[in-house]
């Protein structure tokens, strides 16, 4: 069974939505159907936090150290003091996430520009 072996237009989009959306959808059901009855204050709740904020600290960090595209051609130290500068725009500025990504981005693209 091959790509070809398929020749209707529409089966790519059919395994998509399989492959894809199914499976991302039973984890949200499952999340809905148990967050209701689970404390915040529970054990479980911060585990699911610690590895929520971990992958996303990862994702970051790959797109610094180990860029692709576009951000390839710029340097690490843009990189990092991008995000530097971003962070610390969320601590002293509110503690609002939407004001330190802009203002990590602003760096970004007028190191880029530069």
């Amino acid at each position: 069974m091959t790509w070809q072996s398929y020749s209707d237009w529409w089966w790519p989009y059919v395994f998509i939505l399989l492959a894809g959306a199914f499976p991302t959808y039973i984890w949200r059901f499952i999340g809905v159907f148990i967050g209701g009855r689970v404390s915040e204050d529970s054990e479980a709740l911060t585990v699911v936090r610690a590895v929520a904020t971990s992958l996303v600290a990862g994702v970051i960090a790959q797109l610094i150290l180990y860029p692709s595209g576009a951000l390839a051609e710029s340097s690490v130290y843009l990189r990092v003091g991008a995000a530097l500068a971003g962070f610390l725009a969320y601590l002293y500025l509110g503690r609002r996430v939407i004001i330190g990504v802009v203002v990590g981005e602003a760096i970004l693209i007028a190191g880029l520009l530069l």
